[in-house]
């Protein structure tokens, strides 16, 4: 008998069950596949493992004739090798996390049987509070030829980089990848539905994103739906409406990600589940008393991220050890999407402000005046700040290299409602990001 069980180790788990054994609960972890979940070993610290020599050749790229005259090629077997030296470790050391800290680690495919017991094998465990980690699942066409498509974790585990490359979808993944393979020296197509990639973020950066990629001889096809993939002398062979015919040596199928809601038990307790995941209260609860769900697999405007999925963990701790009884109340959520140059945001678009001009006023950098942005040669990059009534700061999106460190920053003062004057307080180092960009605010 346990205090409270999980049913998956990802971060809406473990950053929850480590506190929680610590103040005293009887916790207990079970997972049947790699301790961390999707992006500790199949995601998001792969992937970043794989961008960043695209990062850095791309700012070599942007010195050339300021210091440097060549461009280092991206070894992609290298590369690979180092992403498995970096992520090959990381299950264990997060299986080891939680066994430090008191947690019961559970090994196999768990399924609920009862509102408060779970079966692992021929064992059954109960518990007063169960918390679902169930995660997402690559989201898979089902076309003739499905077999020919490889999702995110094949990508990241390639070998060697294909001369042409065709991903099907613009979403965070497709145009990550896009971007890496890029870099990586492949002849790279993307393929979409509809006509808006990265259709989450500020359009008007999203469009200078993909002239950038095009303008380094990526392909975007619009307004396709692949409707089969045959194999022919040449390689692959993509086929879709209106006569579209693609040849690529290889595909990946990047149409998104879906709750993982099957194999699980959930239809024995008749857990609420609609299409985009979970049901749950302000409490993460779910229609059955004592059962939770954390991260991606919960139904919810947030963005399904791993920050997010950290922040649930911790408030179920809080709220298990009796530090508080208040709904969950999130905060500012900063997004980013890894491509080269990144774009970056937090708070109110400023399309949605742009709705309502007696309410907001939105304001925009270009970095090419920016003297900090012109020691990297980076000409590109432009800042758009959204403020309210009272000139307090609400929202922020950057295309820069430097995105992530400029929202990361902005995310505090959105979050604290700090007044231009408050900030002015703040004395950063200098030269720095935020030096660049304080006074703005």
């Amino acid at each position: 008998m346990f205090d409270v069980l999980f049913i998956g180790s990802g971060q809406g788990a473990w950053n929850g069950a480590i506190p929680m054994s610590q103040a005293g609960l009887k916790v207990a972890v079970v997972e049947a596949g790699l301790f961390g979940g999707v992006c500790s070993n199949r995601g998001c610290n792969a992937k970043i493992t794989l961008d960043k020599p695209v990062e850095l050749v791309r700012n070599i790229e942007q010195l050339q004739g300021r210091g440097f005259d060549s461009v280092p090629a991206i070894n992609w077997p290298d590369l690979m090798a180092h992403k498995h030296e970096v992520i090959g470790r990381l299950a264990a050391s997060n299986e080891q996390k939680l066994v430090k800290a008191g947690v019961q680690v559970i090994k196999g495919h768990a399924i609920l049987t009862a509102a408060n017991t779970v079966t692992v094998g021929d064992t059954e465990y109960t518990a007063e509070k169960i918390v679902l980690v169930l995660g997402q699942l690559p989201h898979q066409l089902d076309i003739p030829g499905q077999a020919y498509l490889h999702d995110s974790t094949d990508f990241m585990a390639l070998t060697q980089m294909p001369q042409q490359i065709t991903i099907i979808g613009a979403g965070y993944v497709g145009m990550e990848f896009a971007s890496i393979a890029n870099a990586a020296g492949a002849k790279v197509n993307v393929v979409l539905r509809g006509h808006q990639p990265l259709h989450e973020f500020y359009q008007p950066y999203v469009d200078r994103l993909v002239v950038d990629l095009r303008e380094r001889g990526v392909k975007f096809f619009y307004d396709q739906q692949v409707e089969s993939v045959t194999e022919t002398d040449a390689g692959l062979l993509l086929r879709g409406a209106n006569q579209f015919a693609l040849e690529s040596d290889y595909i990946v199928d990047a149409t998104g990600r879906e709750p993982h809601l099957t194999d699980s038990g959930l239809e024995n307790l008749a857990i609420a589940t609609n299409q985009n995941g979970i049901e749950v209260d302000d409490h993460l609860q779910t229609n059955v008393p004592g059962i939770y769900a954390t991260g991606d697999v919960v139904d919810k405007t947030q963005p399904k991220i791993t920050p997010v999925a950290a922040f649930e963990s911790q408030y179920l701790a809080q709220l298990f050890t009796g530090q508080t009884t208040a709904p969950i109340d999130y905060p500012s959520i900063a997004t980013t999407v890894f491509t080269s140059p990144r774009i970056s945001q937090v708070g109110i678009s400023p399309t949605i402000a742009a709705q309502s001009p007696d309410q907001y006023t939105v304001e925009t950098f270009e970095y090419a005046a920016d003297w900090f942005h012109q020691v990297q040669n980076e000409t590109t990059g432009s800042l758009t700040l959204v403020f309210d009534q009272d000139h307090i700061l609400v929202g922020a999106v950057e295309f820069s290299n430097e995105a992530v460190d400029t929202i990361n920053g902005l995310l505090e003062i959105i979050e604290l409602r700090l007044t231009h004057d408050q900030v002015q307080r703040f004395i950063y180092t200098f030269p720095s990001t935020q030096h660049s960009y304080f006074r703005k605010v």
